[in-house]
């Protein structure tokens, strides 16, 4: 019979060290990659998403809507500036991007959708539009795309709230996962 190996307890890395490591500035916009929450729903979502921005080296772009920078200013807990660009009319926006260059994904079920796990890494300026987190992402926008991603799901539940989603595709296209 075959002992176990002993395996030592994993460490926790203290804050001093973490911060070493880290940025010691905000990042300036790179350009690259973009959570699009162009029909935002829940305030609190965009802080967490913002915060997942900040991670990852992205960009929020969001409307000014009357409610969205104060919700933005309460949900960030971040000490640091962070990377918003104010879109304006979200559709004429859209095709700004795409005119740039920019590739558009929308993160929606679609017929053609590619699976997340499937997803490679942004090479270009790459922005992942999220919908309504009720309604998704509307059909004169999902016009304006250049493709769609999906996020497999085994529950009961039609989506996810638009700070998971929009977290999970944010790593996958920053090359973190």
């Amino acid at each position: 019979m075959r002992l176990p190996v002993p395996v030592s307890a994993p460490r926790a890395r203290p804050r001093k060290e973490l911060r070493s490591g880290r940025r010691r500035r905000s990042h300036r916009c790179w350009d690259h990659v973009y959570a699009a929450p162009l029909w935002p729903m829940h305030g609190a979502n965009l802080g967490t998403l913002l915060r997942t921005c900040d991670a990852v080296g992205a960009c929020l772009a969001v409307p000014r809507l009357p409610w969205v920078p104060e919700a933005l200013a309460r949900g960030n807990t971040l000490r640091k500036p962070t990377c918003v660009h104010w879109t304006g009319e979200q559709l004429a926006w859209l095709r700004r991007q795409r005119e740039r260059g920019a590739r558009v994904l929308a993160v929606e079920l679609t017929d053609e959708a590619e699976r997340l796990a499937d997803l490679q890494a942004a090479r270009q300026p790459t922005i992942a539009v999220l919908g309504h987190e009720r309604d998704g992402v509307p059909a004169e926008a999902l016009e304006l795309v250049d493709g769609s991603v999906e996020i497999p799901m085994m529950g009961t539940g039609l989506s996810l709230n638009v700070a998971v989603a929009g977290s999970l595709v944010l790593y996958k296209l920053a090359g973190l996962l």
